[in-house]
């Protein structure tokens, strides 16, 4: 009979300390890093070299630099401002949890750059400005936003000795997709056989 109670409170005694676990902040974040789980925030301050929000009651820092995927000019636009976020560090004993949205951001851009690459039509005319010249050829900035090569021998019918003998930066041209390579994240063009004006 004591054998039974004893099991009983030994029982009762593990459920409780795995309750307790449960309700630790710190274990909750801690599983939330393991996880890789999207948090949604509330940005609540600003401190020096980033900002505060509150994850299960704890302070969260979120450097600067895991806020976007460029450079901030001003901190204080995020005050207030709602944002995913994930658990990067979660140390307890030194009372740290460090949070990032970047990760998250380069998952949605990869997504949506994949969905424009996607959706561009070989054989279409498309229209942009030159973005930069390299000596292999011209970086067109596409209407998507997206970029595309069009390599010397594709500017013109004639030979081209550099791609500045035919277009300069910023010039808007008209091209040709030859090809979308999908793994690779490239769009050829060509602007033989096309008028320009």
């Amino acid at each position: 009979m004591e054998n039974e109670k004893l099991q009983e409170q030994t029982e009762s005694m593990a459920d409780y300390e795995a309750h307790f676990d449960d309700a630790n902040p710190w274990n909750v974040v801690a599983r939330y890093q393991e996880e890789g789980t999207n948090l949604h925030v509330k940005v609540e301050g600003i401190v020096n070299g980033g900002v505060i929000a509150m994850v299960e009651g704890l302070r969260g820092f979120i450097p600067a630099s895991r806020l976007s995927l460029s450079y901030i000019e001003d901190l204080e636009t995020y005050l207030l401002k709602e944002i995913d976020v994930r658990v990067i560090e979660a140390n307890q004993a030194e009372g740290r949890l460090i949070l990032s949205a970047r990760e998250i951001l380069r998952e949605q851009k990869k997504a949506e750059d994949a969905k424009k690459l996607a959706s561009v039509q070989v054989g279409s005319v498309v229209k942009g400005p030159v973005e930069s010249l390299q000596s292999y050829g011209a970086f067109v900035r596409l209407e998507n936003g997206l970029s595309g090569l069009v390599h010397i021998s594709q500017l013109s019918d004639k030979f081209v000795k550099h791609p500045s003998d035919i277009v300069s930066v910023g010039d808007v041209v008209k091209t040709v997709v030859l090809s979308v390579d999908t793994d690779r994240k490239r769009i050829s063009l060509s602007m033989r056989g096309i008028k320009q004006h």
